[in-house]
């Protein structure tokens, strides 16, 4: 059952690659008989993204029958789901709008988040203590779908800047475009680094003391930019450049600073070669692709994912989570470092309704604040995960 929930996966997967595909060659600048050109190809796309979803679905549900529990329980399965959740929301903006540029930057980042869930350990393993109970689905399936409607606010407000934002001249408009770019080739980053070094069989070992002053041995996959506080090299291999800074606590905590910052170094260099390649900037380049889209449209999409998606994730992961932390751990609230995240971006989002209901921030305004709150949900997603410790670090 596990090696079919494995295929149905990698077939959802290359799926959702053909229906980006479809989707670019929708908003093709071709002359001829441009509606019933964009029409087809973008009905075919969607009919590709309806179909993968339905693979990934049968995904979830043979890995659900394979482990016996909800396959949210790790970071594997949870960015998995979270990434199924983004396209469950384009599909349905989509039957509402029509709108075809939005499967060409909404597959792409659900593509993304699948390659990236693809990285980390995808073994079956029995449910820990803490994680056996009814509110591991509820509380995660709820707050994953939240985040992925949100996504798709994100996916608008950035077609919005890209097809809006004055590409004539340098600005820090366009610079910020850069930033959230390079962000996304930063996953990019991690992806193809994980792949090379996992590829080569690249180990380096080190010999550190955890937290009960017991020597433990710890094995580095990618060679050692941030080496273990107080950690020995027992090969060797690349030495580090510097050590991880000693209130990162956690034997992994150095392993994952240090793929964390191999996947910015690495998004750097696949940022350089694209603005080489193309000899401007890569929104610039982007922008001659959506030129034809309504900004008022991206601008409504943008919104609406935003009042559909901030209830929902609210209730998953604030109202729910507070109900189990209350049940495993005897407390509604405890600074953890995701509890704390969670709480950012709910304060987010709530400032964002009150700024656009109240305050008239329509249309630019609404789509940068619609891109920073993606990237609130993707820190607490791979930084916090990656670099930060806390009750949540089993995940």
């Amino acid at each position: 059952m596990s090696e079919l929930s494995s295929t149905l996966l990698y077939s959802a997967f290359i799926i959702y690659l053909f229906s980006t595909l479809f989707f670019a060659m929708s908003i093709s600048d071709k002359k001829q008989s441009k509606a019933a050109y964009t029409k087809r190809w973008g009905r075919i796309g969607f009919i590709s993204a309806c179909a993968g979803f339905l693979f990934q679905l049968g995904y979830f549900i043979t890995r659900w029958i394979a482990s016996g529990h909800a396959p949210v329980s790790n970071l594997f399965e949870f960015t998995t789901f979270f990434g199924m959740m983004m396209v469950l929301a384009f599909i349905i903006l989509y039957i509402i709008y029509r709108t075809n540029g939005l499967g060409v930057f909404a597959m792409p980042v659900a593509v993304l988040v699948i390659s990236y869930a693809s990285m980390f350990p995808r073994e079956i393993s029995p449910l820990i203590p803490a994680l056996q109970s009814d509110w591991l689905k509820i509380h995660v399936t709820t707050a994953a779908l939240g985040e992925g409607i949100l996504a798709i606010s994100f996916v608008s407000g950035l077609i919005y800047l890209i097809r809006t934002v004055d590409q004539s001249v340098s600005t820090k408009k366009t610079k910020w475009l850069e930033i959230i770019l390079y962000s996304l080739l930063s996953v990019v980053g991690f992806i193809v680094v994980s792949l090379a070094f996992k590829g080569t069989g690249y180990e380096t070992s080190f010999e550190m003391m955890n937290e009960n002053n017991q020597p433990t041995k710890i094995v580095y996959e990618m060679p050692a930019l941030a080496g273990p506080a107080n950690g020995k090299q027992l090969d060797e291999g690349f030495g580090p450049l510097f050590s991880t800074p000693s209130w990162m606590n956690g034997v992994d905590a150095s392993i994952k600073l240090n793929t964390f910052i191999w996947s910015l170094v690495a998004g750097l260099i696949i940022y350089g070669l694209l603005r080489l390649i193309l000899r401007k900037r890569i929104s610039a380049a982007l922008q001659s692709k959506v030129n034809n889209m309504n900004p008022e449209l991206l601008d409504e999409i943008s919104y609406r994912a935003v009042a559909i998606g901030f209830p929902i994730f609210t209730l998953g992961a604030l109202i729910f989570a507070m109900i189990w932390a209350q049940q495993a751990w005897s407390r509604f609230w405890g600074w953890d470092p995701k509890e704390v995240w969670a709480l950012i971006t709910f304060l987010f989002y709530a400032a964002y309704l009150h700024l656009r209901l109240s305050r008239g921030w329509h249309g630019e305004k609404s789509a940068w604040l619609c891109v920073l709150g993606f990237w609130i949900i993707t820190f607490n997603l791979i930084a916090v995960n990656l670099v930060l410790v806390g009750l949540h670090s089993y995940a």
